[in-house]
């Protein structure tokens, strides 16, 4: 989490196992479901060039389920978009498998309606879903 709020988006890759699976759930639009570290070092690589938004993590709370591999996070970003200047909170929750130090999935749910609301994409996300 501290690495993706600092921008430093060259080590994620490295926390996942070589056939990690990654889903984000909320999506809109685009690819739900990632296999494997070079698909995932890929998807950071677009995130940090493209993404307009600031984060800090807060309220972070990790829970403990009964399977020893599994935790579930949660925790809101404090954003602030850099083209529209809007200020705002989003809430997340990652479910994650870790063995041996490293990622190996993680079923992540970020609301990205409200990240693509506050940067005035709204039309292209409609725009988008139409041509479904």
């Amino acid at each position: 989490m501290n690495a993706f709020t600092a921008g430093r988006f060259s080590e994620l890759a490295e926390l996942y196992a070589e056939d990690a699976v990654v889903e984000t759930v909320f999506e809109p639009v685009g690819p739900r479901r990632f296999e494997g570290r070079a698909a995932l070092k890929e998807r950071f690589a677009v995130v940090s060039v493209h993404s307009p938004v600031e984060l800090t993590s807060t309220n972070v709370v990790i829970r403990e389920t009964d399977d020893p591999e599994v935790i579930v996070a949660e925790w809101n970003y404090q954003v602030h978009h850099r083209v529209t200047g809007r200020n705002f909170e989003v809430a997340n929750i990652q479910v994650l498998r870790v063995r041996d130090g490293l990622i190996v999935s993680s079923r992540d749910f970020h609301d990205h309606l409200a990240l693509i609301v506050a940067g005035g994409d709204l039309p292209q996300l409609v725009a988008a879903l139409d041509g479904r």
